[in-house]
């Protein structure tokens, strides 16, 4: 029976808020195989993500770090082999069992096995369900003295909606798009738009074949201006204005959703 990398927190109604990236742990028996620090794993994992699930009643959280198995990529690149899989990272020294790495399968499989349970009880419920897929990325990726990528082709918040039907769930979209973009955050409004920097993973992909005529997921990635991306120290006004801010948006895409 593989363990269960993933926490569930179950409450009532259709918004569902998941971090698939919050996890930073590894098994014991891959960890000494690994070539990367833990401030290196950090780096490209999204921490705080599982924080700002708490806007939501339903809440899913990544346990395991993503260099372990990354739950937003297809299951055939769900475990990185190569630097070219995961941003030029050597991942493993040494030749890794190749069960080792069956085992981080399994719990993949175990994974989408119990979201599309909960998914589909969802939709038994309510008759639809929406997700709020948290992430975060790096911006400042030639060392911790090094510039800024130019914000032209790097929001503050990019929303991901390119494996949805937007003329079916465009409402819920704009709704929460709307509303993120009026919050009154610190410093002033967030620079909040949609497909600039990514497009939304493997995860809401998945969500949108199972589910396309009762789930939509909005991948939602927050640049790391709320913190150090080197250090991993945050902001922390900046981090409560964040889930402040997703948080204020709940009311307009439940509503939004009722109407489709």
């Amino acid at each position: 029976m593989t363990e269960q990398i993933w926490r569930l927190d179950r409450g009532i109604g259709p918004l569902v808020a998941t971090a698939v990236h919050d996890g930073h742990t590894v098994r014991n028996e891959l960890a000494g195989y690994l070539a990367l620090t833990d401030a290196e794993r950090l780096r490209e994992e999204d921490p705080f993500t599982g924080n700002w699930t708490q806007v939501a009643a339903t809440r899913v959280v990544g346990i395991r770090s993503r260099f372990e198995v990354d739950l937003n990529r297809p299951r055939d690149k769900a475990v990185y082999q190569t630097p070219e899989d995961a941003w030029g990272l050597l991942v493993w020294k040494g030749r890794v069992p190749g069960e080792l790495f069956q085992v981080s399968l399994a719990e993949y499989d175990a994974f989408y096995d119990a979201m599309h349970e909960l998914f589909s009880d969802l939709v038994r419920q309510h008759g639809h369900f929406v997700v709020f897929d948290l992430h975060t990325y790096n911006h400042r990726r030639q060392g911790p003295n090094g510039p800024e990528a130019d914000s032209k082709g790097n929001p503050q918040v990019n929303i991901g909606t390119g494996s949805l039907n937007r003329e079916k769930w465009g409402p819920v979209i704009d709704a929460f798009i709307d509303a993120l973009r009026a919050f009154d955050f610190p410093g002033g409004k967030l620079d909040v738009r949609e497909n600039v920097k990514f497009q939304g993973g493997n995860w809401p992909r998945w969500i949108h074949e199972k589910y396309p005529e009762s789930g939509v997921a909005i991948a939602i990635e927050f640049k790391k201006f709320f913190m150090d991306e080197w250090t991993g120290e945050p902001e922390q006004e900046f981090l409560e204005a964040i889930e402040d801010a997703l948080r204020s948006t709940v009311p307009a895409v439940l509503d939004a959703l009722k109407r489709i």
